[in-house]
């Protein structure tokens, strides 16, 4: 345990610090799915909301929380699921919209599918399929550019 208790706000910053383990280029924090921070006593208490309830990198956010506030000395540490309310994308921060589109994955959109396709910003596009690389995107292309792409769906 480290010698003096750091502030919840130092705690959230080394959090922000911490990568999605499915889309590393945004942070945990940026994505919304560390929705609380407290110390109860001498027990850090993180509360996360996955983005499916069924999300398969639910335990390898949680571990990574772990280690990553173990590194900075904290040691009694408690992750605890938070699934009502459910995620939603709306809960994505601004910085978190931007990382994505810089990887090259659409954020989420105001009509159920992508504004601009991220690789050269045309808004001439149409859906592959439903279904991407997680569940939690869908498999666009761009007919400008000709780029497929991953959209990150609204939820």
């Amino acid at each position: 345990m480290v010698a003096t208790i750091p502030r919840v706000a130092q705690v959230w910053d080394w959090l922000d610090e911490v990568p999605d383990p499915e889309i590393p280029v945004i942070s945990l924090r940026d994505l919304g799915v560390i929705r609380d921070v407290r110390w109860e006593g001498d027990i850090l208490s993180i509360t996360i909301t996955p983005t499916y309830s069924g999300c398969p990198a639910t335990s390898l956010i949680t571990l990574d929380i772990h280690s990553a506030l173990a590194d900075r000395g904290v040691d009694k540490v408690r992750v605890m699921q938070q699934l009502s309310p459910a995620w939603t994308t709306d809960w994505l921060s601004d910085k978190g919209r931007a990382r994505l589109e810089r990887y090259g994955i659409a954020p989420p959109g105001q009509a159920g599918g992508p504004d601009r396709c991220p690789h050269c910003g045309s808004d001439k596009l149409e859906r592959i399929s439903q279904f991407g690389s997680t569940p939690c995107k869908a498999a666009w292309r761009c007919m400008g550019c000709l780029e497929p792409f991953d959209y990150f769906k609204c939820i």
